[in-house]
């Protein structure tokens, strides 16, 4: 992979990566509840080839739910997996629930 998706462990390394990165930044958010678990592996696997696609066009980071609380609050994720796309530290899209890759292409055009 030629960059990798960021993933933080706690709130401030969520905010330290936003604040050192310039450009969108996609916020997936994953739960390790059981019901959670076979889709956000499935959007690891479709985050990892759109990284690969889009180059530089954007940041990737897997964010726990659990681990990271406040991120999940501020952008108001309720489930997972959900996706973020956030510009300046605003939340400029979200999505929830799984998607495949062309569905996640549609999402990032319409708004990187």
């Amino acid at each position: 992979m030629a960059r990798r998706v960021h993933q933080p462990l706690e709130d401030q390394e969520f905010d330290f990566i936003l604040s050192m990165t310039t450009g969108p930044v996609l916020a997936y958010f994953c739960g390790s509840w059981p019901k959670a678990v076979e889709a956000c592996r499935a959007m690891d696997a479709v985050v990892g080839e759109l990284v690969e696609e889009y180059g530089t066009r954007f940041t990737a980071v897997r964010t726990d739910m659990t681990r990271c609380p406040g991120p999940t609050r501020r952008y108001g994720v309720t489930g997972a997996p959900t996706a973020v796309l956030v510009k300046d530290g605003e939340a400029v899209a979200s999505q929830a629930g799984p998607m495949t890759r062309e569905e996640f292409r549609t999402f990032l055009d319409a708004h990187l």
